[in-house]
């Protein structure tokens, strides 16, 4: 009895320490680049379609 309780604390404690150590699960993609808006083509031309609509 005292083996199996050793058993399921030590199994406790691996999972916990995994857990612990294990890489954290985020919003961040590595293939998608964060492109700022006045470096992204696609925005820069709605601006400038924006701005000869309203001339």
């Amino acid at each position: 009895m005292i083996y199996l309780l050793a058993v399921i604390g030590a199994l406790t404690v691996a999972v916990l320490v995994w857990r612990a150590f294990a890489p954290q699960h985020s919003e961040y993609t590595p293939g998608r680049k964060v492109i700022a808006p006045d470096d992204d083509p696609e925005f820069l031309r709605k601006l400038d379609e924006q701005r000869k609509r309203e001339e």
